[in-house]
């Protein structure tokens, strides 16, 4: 379970790991409270409610948006720690994102990145940064012009 510090009442601020995380994900996808956000993998409801307590009104999960139609504008993948499970995940909240969003997720090494790279790119997301953390390193991926690669195809 996460613990909450307080520095001001109005702000809680995580102790563990994963809220760490979550913070590298959030700085990373500028992701405001008025973004529509879906979190997917293994700990996507604690990041769900982590989201939630911080005032992210417009998050979901795809167990509780059924209906995929493109129309989130940031996806967070929390808690995978293999590649096939980050590449099934990928494949699994890719068509709640939409054309122009932004994605973060946490790979274990830089040989892992390396290899996720291809799966983001066939998805239409390129790398744009990435934090190095104590339990690996957090990309950002951008989708530009997917809605001209889907039409081409």
């Amino acid at each position: 379970m996460t613990q909450l510090t307080q520095n001001d009442p109005a702000e809680a601020v995580p102790t563990s790991a994963a809220g760490h995380i979550l913070n590298a994900m959030i700085s990373l996808t500028r992701v405001s409270p008025q973004h529509r956000i879906i979190v997917a993998g293994s700990d996507s409801m604690e990041s769900y409610l982590a989201l939630r307590r911080r005032g992210f009104i417009r998050v979901t999960t795809p167990a509780i948006c059924r209906v995929a139609r493109a129309q989130h504008t940031v996806g967070l993948i929390a808690g995978q720690s293999s590649i096939r499970g980050i590449q099934s995940v990928l494949d699994q909240i890719a068509p709640f994102l939409a054309a122009h969003a932004g994605l973060a997720l946490l790979v274990g090494s830089r040989e892992n990145a390396l290899k996720i790279r291809t799966k983001l790119e066939a998805l239409g997301f390129r790398i744009e940064a990435g934090v190095r953390h104590t339990s690996g390193l957090v990309l950002s991926a951008y989708r530009q012009g997917y809605e001209q690669m889907t039409k081409a195809a």
